[in-house]
């Protein structure tokens, strides 16, 4: 739900059941709260850019993500945010990855855009029977890669006023040993929440066949 929305409405309950007094109050309470965030991130960014001066070039939208997703907490979402930074330099030198970077999951495609929700959150589609798990040496790390180079342009698909994307995970086919794949999917999510903090709306499975269950108990 929109927060603007969300505080609007609420906003006109009260004004109807209180004359507007507590209207007021909540009003008021609201950009206090709006105020008290903008000074949190105020002060992570004077932190974090004593720490690493690249920061500079990160905007205040950015710093947020992380702060909210520690609830908000200066100290963890510096940390966070300070590890962000420091993975996005080692495993994404060139700050983004190339298809000949990720030619093994490429070739299976398994994932695709998909236009935007009535929110105007960008969407991607996820076809869960085709995708294999690579085997070979250093394969996980390739994964990994592209789950950067998908999250990366979905990330870039996203509109001014909006900071949040939309997965959809269709599962029909999916076969327990075939395309179980319990490191992958457990690498994939590590890499959304510590690296894209506050950045998925909603993530849909839909047709999901019983025996995914017992690999989704075990993620």
């Amino acid at each position: 739900m929109d927060t603007e929305n969300h505080s609007e409405k609420v906003e006109k309950i009260v004004e109807e059941e209180d004359g507007g007094d507590l209207a007021k109050s909540f009003k008021t309470n609201n950009h206090q709260e709006v105020s008290d965030e903008q000074n949190k991130v105020s002060l992570m960014r004077t932190f974090v850019e004593t720490q690493d001066p690249t920061s500079k070039d990160v905007d205040d939208l950015t710093l947020r993500r992380f702060l909210r997703a520690r609830d908000l907490d200066i100290e963890k979402g510096s940390a966070l945010f300070l590890k962000h930074m420091k993975w996005r330099r080692s495993f994404v030198p060139n700050g983004f990855i190339s298809e000949s970077e990720v030619t093994h999951d490429i070739a299976h495609s398994k994932v695709f855009m998909q236009g935007y929700d009535k929110s105007g959150q960008p969407i991607l589609v996820i076809y869960g029977a085709k995708h294999f798990p690579n085997k070979v040496k250093g394969g996980i790390e390739e994964f990994r890669r592209f789950v950067v180079y998908c999250l990366d342009k979905l990330s870039a698909k996203i509109p001014t006023g909006q900071e949040k994307f939309f997965i959809i995970a269709d599962l029909e086919g999916w076969g327990y040993y075939s395309n179980c794949d319990i490191r992958g999917y457990l690498a994939a999510l590590s890499v959304l929440q510590e690296n894209y903090p506050e950045r998925l709306a909603k993530f849909y499975l839909i047709h999901v066949p019983s025996v995914f269950m017992a690999a989704w108990k075990l993620i």
